[in-house]
This record gives C-alpha cells, structure tokens and sequence, in this order.
C-alpha cells in the first residue's frame, strides 16, 4: 500500500524553522517564528513560515496548540502522546504524562459505546518565573 502524503520536502526555511524550534521551550506562533527569521537575516515571507510549520505539523514533526487566543503556535517535542503545561504569560512550556487523563478518557468512551477515541489536553496558567515577576 502507498502512501497518500507527498512527499516531505526539505528545504533551508524548513531547517531553519527546525534550528529554531530544536532547544526552545515555549510554544511559538508562525508571526513569532518568522520574526525571530528576519532577525537573524533570512529573507523569508509569513505564507512561507506557515507552509513549512503546517507541513511539519502535519509529518509529526513538531506538536501544535492552539493557545487561548485561538491562535495556532508550535514546539519541537518528544514523540509519543503526551500534555502540555503552558505558561499564558510568556508561553514556556513543558510536557506532562497524565496516567489520569487517559484512564478517565477510556473509561468514558468505554461507558457510552465510543471506540478508536483521541483526545488533546493542554493546561494553561502561569509559571514560577512570570509569577515572581
């Protein structure tokens, strides 16, 4: 069986996208990204930064939110499911195992007939250091 997908192209704003989400430890929205790219000197447009973050989406290779202004932001994380505690202040953010999530979601599902279920849970409050502030 073949796959539906296209095939994944590598391109030098793609890898700088990825350079700048590898050791970031907030969620970042597409406007953030690229502006951080100008910064550095790149000459790439906002359409181009949304391609490339909705196709590494889309491979799995970076985890999407959407934060509680609606917007979509992104962040390189570790395989596997998992939450996200995110900070409404300054978007830092960190990964959450929730053993109690998923048996409370099966339990659920199980109860009223539903199967092959999914879910997403981010939790949103303020961190220690914006806290401080």
């Amino acid at each position: 069986m073949t796959s539906t997908k296209p095939p994944t192209r590598h391109t030098w704003q793609r890898a700088a996208i990825r350079d700048l989400l590898e050791n970031a430890h907030e969620f970042r929205t597409a406007q953030q990204i690229h502006d951080q790219l100008r910064e550095l000197g790149a000459k790439v447009g906002l359409a181009t930064v949304y391609r490339a973050l909705q196709a590494m989406a889309d491979a799995d290779e970076v985890d999407v939110l959407r934060t509680p202004e609606g917007e979509a932001a992104y962040r390189k994380c570790s395989k596997g499911h998992h939450h996200h505690l995110v900070c409404r202040a300054c978007g830092y953010s960190i990964e959450i195992a929730a053993r109690e999530i998923e048996e409370w979601a099966a339990g659920v599902a199980a109860k009223n007939g539903f199967t092959d279920v999914g879910h997403e849970l981010e939790v949103f409050g303020v961190c220690q250091s914006c806290s401080d502030s």
